[in-house]
């Protein structure tokens, strides 16, 4: 399985001969501006919320590539009314299997509208089952008791936020990884405003103290999980 980062919390994960892409918000960042989004052709687009940093440039990417996107089920509603017909709702807790593997929605601690001011339904963090690998994808979120259900789950990989402000800083992703049972993390949703721009060698180092594996590649650089 192959992750490649994108910036902000836009990654894309290639399974099972499928390109899953996640959160995209690329050409609205300064620092992803070396990214080409029309050469992104993912089989699916997943959505854990539906602000702007998340979803700006899912319509142009959706329309080359003819994804089919997964997301909460008013964010699918919102997409039926703009034109997107191949939209997958599911909700907090639901699971569903595709041709890649299976997802599951889980909750988080957020807020959720959409660009237009329509109502975007509850934002969400995913839990991919494929190639025998469990990847917890966050969302957006504040530290909750919550993450404990996923404890026994026995995840490969967490990827979570990092940045503070908006989402949980790196000392509670920290906390985050015990509450998971998890110790290898890719973080997030830093660096893209100044209000989330971190230290990086201080936080790899409070990683490393914490005895826990973190990985902050370079926008466009890839890891195989």
């Amino acid at each position: 399985m192959k992750y490649t980062w994108y910036g902000h919390a836009s990654f894309e994960l290639e399974t099972g001969g499928k390109k899953l892409l996640f959160d995209p918000f690329i050409s609205h960042n300064e620092l992803a501006k070396h990214i080409d989004i029309n050469s992104l052709k993912p089989d699916y687009i997943l959505l854990s919320h539906g602000h702007g940093d998340h979803i700006a440039d899912l319509f142009t990417i959706q329309k080359n590539s003819g994804a089919k996107v997964i997301c909460i089920a008013e964010i699918a509603g919102w997409l039926g009314s703009k034109g997107v017909a191949d939209a997958h709702g599911m909700n907090i807790g639901g699971g569903f299997n595709f041709d890649f593997g299976r997802v599951k929605m889980v909750n988080a601690i957020h807020s959720s509208g959409l660009p237009d001011g329509s109502y975007g339904g509850n934002p969400a963090g995913f839990v991919i089952y494929a190639e025998g690998k469990k990847i917890y994808f966050s969302g957006d979120t504040a530290l909750t008791y919550d993450m404990k259900l996923l404890a026994d789950e026995n995840l490969d990989w967490a990827i979570l936020p990092i940045g503070d402000n908006y989402t949980m800083s790196a000392d509670d992703a920290i906390k985050a990884t015990d509450f998971i049972n998890c110790k290898n993390v890719i973080g997030v949703h830093y660096d893209t405003f100044p209000v989330i721009k971190i230290d990086q060698a201080e936080v790899a180092a409070k990683f490393k103290n914490a005895g826990l594996n973190l990985q902050l590649p370079a926008i466009g650089g890839s890891l195989e999980l």
